[in-house]
């Protein structure tokens, strides 16, 4: 029995893998839950994002990447190991090879700490490739020919926007600044402005039910509950899509502006056929309301999300699995 070619995309809020022949396998939360005294891992993914915010003192629930880079190794390995596992990939004689797609700009030692954690969770051979690459290349975008394109990914602890030519990305930025960070930033302002504390999956719910980032293109109300810091006790209040995007401003005006500086620094032949092909929005914020929008207002050029745009890294991880020989060949022949 030999074992198949797979395919991570390791994301700080989601862990996507696909095998090869099969597709995507797995979607699940990149949280782990587990015992503060003894350090043993009680669940993962799924049933461990259901504990976050309700867990008891003995437990904690686990994010073990930030900003799309290991901020625990152990927690990780761990991690991946129990995902690997679940989907049954291992042969008896053979290991599967592993594909796994990082942002742009982390340095050799986070690499390396990424290839370490696949290797020690059963890869027999881990190549890294980027992950606006990838995402582009599951969007179905024609990265190999000689003409830009440009992809903005916005995942859950990183935005990558690259301009990609002839199978390469010519320029790049990728900024700590994403769906999480949204998430926080509906957190404080319903902190500041109602007095009221909510936890990580109310501001979540908030931000896909009624968030926008272009102005009165939305105007949705939800009530929402949480503690009140006053009183200590639970209270509910309604928010509305206009506040939300007050709160949110901030943080979205950093992804246009590394759009724009990617744009700057385009040779003018990549950025006529830009002006024609148009922008692609990858990743799990791609999905905020209005993002399509608002970048297509600031960046004077056509905006599109991908189809499924959560899946298109993992998607493209699958695509380049088929041509993995070829890789091998490129980077070892």
């Amino acid at each position: 029995m030999f074992s198949r070619d797979i395919g991570i995309d390791l994301g700080t809020a989601n862990v996507l893998i696909h095998v090869k022949g099969k597709g995507i396998v797995l979607n699940e939360p990149s949280v782990v839950a587990m015992e503060r005294n003894t350090g043993r891992v009680l669940e993962v993914g799924e049933e461990a994002f259901r504990m976050v915010g309700r867990t008891p003192g003995n437990i904690e629930a686990i994010r073990p990447l930030k900003d799309g880079v290991i901020a625990d190794f152990d927690v990780t390995e761990a991690m991946l190991k129990h995902f690997i596992n679940k989907i049954n990939v291992k042969g008896i004689l053979s290991k599967p090879r592993m594909l796994i797609c990082c942002p742009t700009n982390i340095t050799k030692v986070e690499q390396k700490a990424i290839k370490e954690a696949a290797e020690k969770s059963g890869g027999k051979k881990v190549y890294l490739e980027e992950e606006p690459k990838v995402a582009a290349i599951g969007a179905g975008m024609e990265i190999f020919q000689p003409s830009g394109n440009m992809i903005v990914d916005i995942g859950g602890g990183t935005t990558d926007v690259a301009v990609l030519s002839m199978g390469g990305i010519v320029t790049s930025e990728s900024i700590k600044m994403a769906g999480d960070k949204f998430d926080i930033d509906i957190l404080q302002y319903i902190k500041k402005k109602y007095k009221l504390l909510i936890g990580e999956r109310t501001a979540e719910a908030i931000k896909i039910n009624v968030a926008t980032v272009f102005e009165n293109s939305r105007n949705e109300t939800m009530d929402i509950r949480g503690r009140d810091m006053v009183s200590g006790l639970p209270r509910t209040i309604s928010v509305g899509s206009p506040e939300i995007h007050a709160a949110l401003m901030e943080s979205v005006a950093l992804i246009v502006q590394a759009a724009k500086a990617v744009l700057e620094h385009t040779p003018p032949e990549l950025s006529a056929d830009i002006i024609d092909r148009g922008v692609i929005l990858t990743g799990g914020g791609a999905l905020l309301h209005g993002i399509d929008q608002l970048l297509a207002e600031e960046l004077k050029v056509p905006v599109f999300i991908a189809e499924d745009p959560m899946d298109c890294v993992a998607k493209g991880t699958g695509i380049m699995l088929e041509n993995i020989d070829k890789i091998e060949r490129k980077k070892f022949g």
